[in-house]
C-alpha cells in the first residue's frame, strides 16, 4: 500500500506503519485510524480497498506530510536564518538550537570529534 509517495511495510500493524510517513507519528496514527473507523491491530495486508482508500484520503486532506512538511520546515529554518534570529544563528553556526548546554554534549548536532588531550609531560624520546 502506497500513501503519501511511501510504500508502507505490509506485514507490520497499520498504527506502526502509517508512522512511516514523515509527519505522522504514533499520536496521529491512533487519530488517522479512529476517524476512519479502522481497528489498530489489523494488518496492512487485511485492509480492505475501502479502508485503505478512507485512510488514503484522511492523511491527503487532513495532514501536510512527507516533501511539503519538509519544504515548510526547511522554509521556516532559512527565515529564521535570514532574519538573524537567535534560532537562525545557532543553525547556521551548527549548534543546539534549543537551549542544551555545549560545553559538554550536543555531539549529535557537531558531530563526533572527540579529540582528547593527554594530560602530564611528553614522554622524551629514548637515545638508541
Amino acid at each position: 500500500m502506497r500513501l503519501a509517495g511511501v510504500t508502507i511495510p505490509k506485514e507490520k500493524r497499520v498504527v506502526i506503519s502509517l508512522t512511516y510517513i514523515y509527519g505522522i507519528g504514533p499520536t496521529s496514527a491512533q487519530k488517522i485510524l479512529t476517524k476512519a473507523r479502522v481497528d489498530e491491530s489489523i494488518r496492512v495486508k487485511d485492509l480492505t480497498q475501502q479502508q485503505e482508500d478512507l485512510i488514503r484520503s484522511i492523511v491527503e486532506k487532513e495532514y501536510t506530510t512527507e516533501g511539503n512538511l519538509r519544504r515548510e520546515v526547511s522554509s521556516n529554518i532559512k527565515r529564521l536564518k535570514d532574519i538573524k534570529a537567535y534560532r537562525g544563528i545557532r543553525h547556521i553556526r551548527h549548534l543546539p538550537v534549543r537551549g542544551q548546554r555545549t560545553r559538554t554534549n550536543s555531539r549529535t548536532v557537531r558531530g563526533n570529534k572527540r579529540n582528547v588531550a593527554t594530560s602530564g609531560k611528553k614522554p622524551v624520546a629514548q637515545k638508541t
